[in-house]
């Protein structure tokens, strides 16, 4: 059995949904968004995922409080997280809006839904145009795929050349944005189902108290793990964490039990260049 590389652990902080009526250390701030890295890069994250809010809380895409918050996040912790921003939708943002942000902040990452980037085969043309953009200003993409059905559709796009990468980062979710969802690992083997491609960098979170124990099979199974309060508030054994850093630290003394070890952000940023070069 050959040596298993080390996990890249990445903190997803605040999400577009959840406000400081669901747990008062959620960061909204870019102040927040700072203390919040630092404290999840000391704890044994890799990377920040990164949701940014109107005044009232609600889910915003800007390109202005995007680059205030990266910068709050930069000034804890310089280049020692990679800072990805989401360009997520949430039902409130088309395509080329979502597109139009991600040009105007040149982030060094960026999740791309492919369900609310390219929908349909309308969506095809625009979409390979944006991530060739991506390509040349060297911005980072990582796939959000809901469902194994996804993944082979962005394998069919990568096959027909609209992709411009044979083997870029992705990230399985497994389960929804409901109440009360609790993801289980098993939730995971449809992404690595026999005839399928097996990534080369793939990430996957999971939604409640069973977020640990989806986070260690998927290090297990050779993939790497976003945690954090976007998709849960609790710990392995039910009781609600304390911060994001509780969260990564549960999931650090579990991989640690597995005899995992950590990747940090270069390393990461590594194993993302050998996908995009």
């Amino acid at each position: 059995m050959t040596e298993q590389a080390p996990i890249a652990v990445a903190v997803a902080p605040n999400g577009g949904r959840r406000t400081k009526a669901d747990h008062p250390a959620i960061p909204l701030s870019p102040k927040e968004l700072g203390e919040a890295a630092a404290a999840a890069r000391a704890a044994g994250a890799a990377m920040i995922h990164v949701h940014v809010r109107k005044p009232d809380g609600t889910h915003l895409l800007d390109d202005a409080a995007y680059r205030d918050a990266i910068a709050g996040i930069a000034a804890r912790v310089g280049d020692g997280l990679v800072i990805q921003i989401t360009s997520e939708a949430l039902g409130l943002y088309s395509p080329p809006e979502q597109i139009a942000v991600v040009k105007a902040v040149v982030p060094e990452a960026v999740s791309l839904a492919l369900r609310e980037l390219c929908p349909t085969a309308a969506e095809e043309t625009a979409f390979a145009e944006f991530l060739l953009w991506l390509k040349a200003n060297a911005v980072a993409p990582q796939f959000i795929l809901y469902a194994a059905e996804e993944f082979a559709r962005l394998n069919a796009l990568i096959r027909r050349g609209l992709v411009p990468w044979t083997d870029p980062p992705v990230l399985f979710v497994l389960g929804r944005y409901t109440a009360g969802q609790t993801s289980a690992p098993a939730d995971l083997l449809p992404f690595l189902a026999p005839g399928l491609r097996h990534p080369g960098h793939w990430m996957t979170c999971a939604f409640g108290r069973f977020e640990t124990a989806c986070a260690t099979a998927a290090a297990l199974l050779g993939g790497h793990v976003r945690v954090g309060f976007e998709n849960n508030l609790h710990l392995p054994d039910g009781r609600l964490a304390a911060d994001n850093a509780a969260s990564i630290a549960a999931t650090v003394r579990a991989l640690d039990a597995c005899g995992l070890g950590l990747a940090d952000a270069a390393g990461l940023r590594s194993a993302w260049a050998a996908c995009l070069h």
